[in-house]
């Protein structure tokens, strides 16, 4: 046995004694990375060359585990993923990693750099500008926050009104949020006077902070200076580089004016009177590490820049910068790699002096058909000449299903948490261990290896846990959203049009008011406290919203029309859910040992979305009542694995499942994931579509009957008349919009009798409107993968150089493009032209009226990169998936939905690489305003996510035909989205007999008036936007708790409350509780007020009558449904306190309190 392992240094031994060898052996695996980690204990700086950017992330992963305390010196320069000489600039989060790094190496500490041939060769920000641009903050010092926001601004940082983003900050009053460059999240500074009193991080998403820190680091902004001094140097170097008149660039132009244009990267030693390399930032004790053919990768990184340089010239509007001005040439970055010395991996020669050679690590794959799946791995654990074994899994939840599986072939390895615990562990059993390892590892000497997921269960790809999700229905409602002019709807007013947030002083009391204007000049002004009497208009074309008129009985009418077409939809939509709920519900079972396995067999790891998804849609599957479940996912966030996840459940009870699909191509494809995921089971998956022969299609059809056939994929073939399923389980419907009208009512037919699972990337109305309403369950995925950056879309006017400049950026870094031409008649012509622009490329053509192996037979060599560009005809629409591919050209955008739109979108950006979506059309004047919206819409919301949110855009553009059918379209037309759907709740709940008092906007809806100033001063926050969000919240809460962490939340944001601000929290939670008294309107001044209750009101008739009885000289009854307040309470204050007393004492749920003294003292003459 060997002896006990106490270091990393004993596991491998980098080289012999004395110095490091010139020339190391291959390091496969993770070797490379602890054969670094182990020189890092007696060289403090080391720079790796890596082969390739996949290659870089794998070793970051491997040091900082290797490392474990020390993984802070891992520091990676990250290339900007775009061309040389691009007109895009990097993602932000590049930008961050980049000045974080440099900054990082301004210091003196020991750091391990990472790095690329392309990042060495380009120059860099000047090393004086990123120390000197940089600044430390802590609690206690000092500052003037004047003076602290001219330096972030003349650091490069934008003034905003909300911090979001790396680069922002924002100013309010004592309150300075700043997200730094290279800061994991941003920072909100609270100042007492001058003196920072706390630094805490916060989120920017929900802006609660998190967290406190003693201090912070703030970077420079961008890789160049933004100050007046560095605009002079620029537009002085920008003379002297470049010939011609320097007003005919649009570069130096927007320069010149203060503006820094996409692309401004490749000018950047223009900002500098001498830029900096690489080279210039690592100190003369540098140790470098690069792969045996280091330098041919460097010449090869320069002739492409060289190429780029050719290409870029053609453009008088943008004139590169020379390429020996942009960058170091290949032979001067290898002198400099040189002079520090170099050891060069993967030299095949070895000696006996040198003991670091390790073995390639072997797959030790899982079998699920055989009765011992894990025999090479117990084989290899049991060897009697056996390593120390590692096994990594990524996440803790892994871990635990991976340590099942092995407690079920009596294997108990010892969990570890670090590479230090497992050399400290006992060296005869094995160990697990949590970590993002995706390479394993056998050394020599000692006898060491690690063991990942992947050499169990084949290739992973990981992800980080990341992302939020979103409230579907917060999306619809949110008032938030408006603009000047927008239209909404107002509960006993009508349809009116937004025209923003107004001060006035009524009654002597400030306050902000919210302006609508109605039909023939009308107007109301709203307080911002009762923002909740608003929704936004959704249900046809905005522009032409039907106005109403002030005092007319039009908005009345209006409503009884839409409450009895609302009760016949919901009598029908009930009538189906009725039939579903009157069978018995299967409750499937889940195999806990073969689910476990094949969740391990997920190559990626989900997202938290993703994972709550499934997880309710087991639930259901377990349940005793039928599951109808709606999975919204964006195209591309792993709607595909909860289908799967549910079919295995299913499909291991027994039950038959099928799966439907929109096209034949989508369904081949989900054959092809199905059985690829289904490989090590013994389930029979088959593909019924017209890619099948009559015959073959006629045997399916009886083996289905036969049952034999487990899971079922293909069209509305499945739908039609000859299919007899032997015990249909599940139904899963992809897309279920794009199916015509008869196929929906088969599909309406079969949620009467089987569970249904339905996925889609972009809700129709239609599916919108029966999820939020409660008739259907609905699993929103909206966390992206993380590493997804959201696609770069831009609407253009056809051109040819356009065309060919996008294809071959592609085609530069390696990936491929789809030019979508949606007329099958011309798409060879038009592939024809493309080869004549594009000859550098290779073309081929891909529409549904293709013979059916030439149509395969396209796509597969399309997505083994054998050729660059696919001309194709909407086919492609849904389900194909090619990481490679990531530039779309869509021909006559303006003839598509918007739908359709995001879905073609889609088939882009499924990669870590920067996706780009151009939307060709002819000249704008020709193209419809509706196309130009739709065009508009899709650009805007270049999130990842946006499906959600492109569905209401959907609604607002097409209007509401598709709804609940023509015969609705009308009446939600007339009063809006939101108020229907209101109003189908209510009749849902009518019709089933539950109660609807305190459940529904409609029903409890309450006005306050207590005559008090109460609202949001814009000297405390000064964004109109925030402010208006900031009411919507306000008024959303449903509880005090809410409202309570609410109000923390703003101090948190923007300081202590002001008095005006405490008032509008009082009212608020005067309202809450009105609402759920049964109180329509509440209007209290120093002269008195009433109180008055809606007729089904739920009030205590026992303690209301207590209450007239005990105080009648302070209350009495003005008719049946009004109570009289007592005069006298001229603070607003106390009618605030009065008023909730009295809703506290109407409340069965709370004691009886006596009247508050200071009432009795304010009120005192009237006892």
């Amino acid at each position: 046995m060997p002896a006990a392992v106490t270091s990393p240094s004993d596991v491998l031994s980098c080289s012999p004694a004395g110095a490091p060898p010139k020339k190391w052996p291959a390091c496969p695996g993770s070797a490379l990375a602890l054969r670094v980690s182990e020189l890092s204990n007696s060289q403090a700086h080391i720079a790796v060359l890596a082969s390739s950017v996949r290659e870089l992330e794998l070793l970051a992963d491997e040091l900082r585990f290797f490392l474990g305390p020390n993984s802070g010196r891992v520091c990676i320069l990250p290339g900007w993923e775009c061309l040389p000489y691009d007109r895009y600039s990097p993602h932000p989060e590049i930008t961050s990693q980049r000045i974080r790094t440099l900054g990082q190496l301004c210091q003196s500490d020991p750091f391990i750099l990472l790095v690329c041939a392309e990042q060495i060769l380009f120059r860099l920000p000047k090393r004086e500008f990123i120390s000197g641009a940089s600044f430390n903050i802590s609690v206690g010092d000092v500052i003037n926050p004047l003076r602290l926001r001219d330096q972030l601004s003349d650091a490069g940082y934008l003034g905003v009104s909300q911090v979001q983003a790396e680069g922002e900050y924002a100013v309010r009053g004592g309150i300075i949020d700043v997200f730094p460059m290279g800061a994991a999240a941003p920072f909100r500074l609270d100042l007492f006077g001058d003196e920072i009193e706390q630094i805490r991080f916060f989120d920017p998403e929900s802006q609660k902070s998190t967290g406190e820190t003693g201090a912070l680091d703030i970077l420079p902004a961008r890789e160049f200076p933004t100050d007046k001094a560095a605009i002079e140097q620029f537009r002085k170097s920008f003379r002297q580089q470049m010939p011609g008149d320097p007003q005919s660039s649009i570069i130096y132009r927007e320069v010149s004016e203060g503006r820094f244009p996409a692309g401004i990267e490749f000018y950047l030693p223009l900002f500098f009177d001498s830029a900096s390399t690489i080279f210039d930032y690592l100190p003369a004790d540098l140790q470098w590490l690069a792969p045996k053919e280091w330098f041919s990768q460097i010449q090869t990184e320069i002739a492409n820049v060289q190429d780029r340089f050719a290409s870029a010239r053609l453009d008088s509007e943008r004139q590169p910068l020379s390429p020996d001005v942009l960058c170091l040439t290949g032979e001067a970055a290898a002198q400099q790699i040189s002079r520090s010395g170099v050891i060069e991996v993967g030299h095949s020669e070895v000696t006996e002096s040198n003991p670091g050679i390790c073995d390639s690590p072997s797959g030790y794959p899982v079998d699920h058909k055989s009765n011992s799946p894990f025999s090479g791995l117990i084989e290899r654990l049991f060897k009697d000449s056996k390593p120390r074994v590692l096994l990594s899994a990524e996440t803790p939840g892994r871990v635990q299903s991976l340590v099942e599986l092995l407690a079920g072939h009596d294997l108990y390895p010892t969990p570890v948490e670090s590479w230090a615990d497992f050399l400290n562990s006992p060296p005869d059993t094995p160990a697990i261990v949590t970590s993002v390892l995706d390479r394993g590892l056998v050394a020599a000497q000692p006898f060491v290896e690690i063991i990942v997921e992947s050499q169990l269960y084949g290739e992973r790809v990981h992800r980080r846990k990341r992302g939020r999700s979103q409230d579907p229905e917060a999306i619809i409602r949110s008032i938030a959203e408006l603009h000047t002019g927008d239209p909404v709807v107002h509960l006993e007013h009508g349809i009116g049009r937004f025209g923003g947030l107004q001060w006035l002083e009524v009654n002597n009391q400030k306050n902000e008011f919210l302006v609508i204007h109605y039909a023939e000049e009308g107007k109301l002004y709203i307080p911002a406290v009762n923002i909740n009497v608003l929704s936004r208009y959704i249900g046809g074309d905005p522009e032409h919203a039907p106005l109403h008129r002030l005092g007319s009985d039009q908005w009345k009418k209006a409503q009884a029309r839409a409450k009895k077409r609302a009760h016949d939809a919901a009598a029908e939509l009930l009538k189906t859910q009725a039939l579903r709920t009157l069978r018995s519900g299967r409750c499937y079972s889940l195999p806990h040992t073969e689910y476990a396995a094949f969740r391990s067999g997920f190559p990626y790891d989900e997202t938290p979305d993703q994972e709550h998804a499934i997880e309710e849609v087991v639930a259901d599957l377990k349940a005793s009542t039928p599951m109808d479940r709606l999975v919204c996912g964006d195209v591309g966030f792993g709607k595909t694995e909860v289908a799967l996840r549910a079919a295995f459940v299913v499909a291991q009870n027994g039950y038959q499942v099928a799966v439907l699909t929109p096209t034949t191509l989508l369904a081949h494809q989900h054959h092809n994931t199905f059985a690829e995921r289904f490989a090590d089971y013994p389930i029979r998956i088959e593909e019924l579509s017209r890619f099948k022969s009559p015959t073959a299609s006629a045997q399916l059809v009886q083996d289905i009957g036969g049952g034999s056939v487990d899971i079922v994929i293909g069209t509305h073939r499945l739908l039609q008349q000859d299919i007899n399923f032997h015990q249909l389980g599940l139904v899963i419907i992809d897309e279920e919009h794009r199916f015509g009208v008869r196929q929906k009512e088969r599909l309406k037919q079969l949620r009467e009798e089987v569970d249904v699972l339905t996925l889609t990337a972009t809700p129709i109305p239609r599916t919108l409107n029966i999820a939020l309403s409660g008739l259907r369950s609905i699993s929103l995925i909206g966390s992206p993968p993380p590493g997804r950056v959201s696609i770069k879309t831009t609407v253009q006017r056809y051109s040819t150089h356009l065309i060919r400049e996008a294809c071959l950026r592609e085609m530069h870094r390696g990936g491929q493009v789809y030019f979508l031409h949606n007329e099958v008649r011309t798409i060879d012509r038009v592939a024809a032209d493309l080869r004549d622009l594009i000859p550098e490329a290779s073309i081929e053509v891909a529409h549904g009226q293709m013979p059916k192996s030439d149509l395969e037979s396209v796509m597969r060599d399309f997505y083994h990169q054998r050729f660059d560009v696919l001309v194709c005809s909407t086919i492609i629409e849904s389900g194909i998936d090619i990481p490679t591919a990531n530039t779309m050209i869509m021909n006559r955008a303006d003839r598509f939905g918007l739908a359709q739109l995001h879905q073609l979108r889609g088939r882009v950006g499924r990669s870590r690489h920067q996706a780009y979506a151009f939307l060709l059309v002819p000249d704008p004047e020709f193209i419809s305003e509706t196309a130009k919206k739709r065009l508009a819409a899709l650009e805007a919301l270049t999130e990842l996510g946006a499906g959600f949110a492109l569905a209401n855009h959907d609604l607002e553009i097409r209007g509401a035909g598709e709804l609940l059918g023509e015969g609705q379209s009308g009446v939600i037309e007339e009063i809006g989205f939101s108020m229907y759907t209101d109003y189908l709740n209510r009749a849902i709940r009518d019709l089933s007999g539950e109660p609807t008092e305190s459940s529904l906007k409609l029903d409890s809806v309450c006005e306050i008036d207590l005559n008090a100033s109460a609202f949001i001063p814009d000297d405390y926050i000064p964004d109109v936007h925030t402010r208006l969000v900031l009411y919507q919240r306000i008024a959303d809460c449903e509880d005090s708790a809410a409202l309570y962490d609410l109000k923390l939340e703003l101090v948190d944001r923007f300081g202590l409350l002001p008095v005006e601000t405490k008032m509008l929290f009082q009212i608020t939670g005067v309202r809450i509780k009105g609402e759920a008294a049964g109180i329509k309107k509440l209007r209290y001044s120093a002269r008195g007020g009433r109180v008055g209750f809606h007729p089904d009101a739920t009030v205590s008739a026992p303690r209301f009558a207590s209450l007239l009885a005990e105080h009648s000289d302070l209350f009495s009854m003005n008719g049946p449904l009004e109570l009289a307040l007592p005069a006298g309470l001229e603070d607003p204050e106390l009618r605030a306190i009065l008023t909730d007393w009295l809703l506290d004492t109407l409340d069965e749920s709370n004691e009886i309190k006596p009247l508050p003294s200071e009432i009795k003292d304010n009120l005192a003459n009237d006892f």
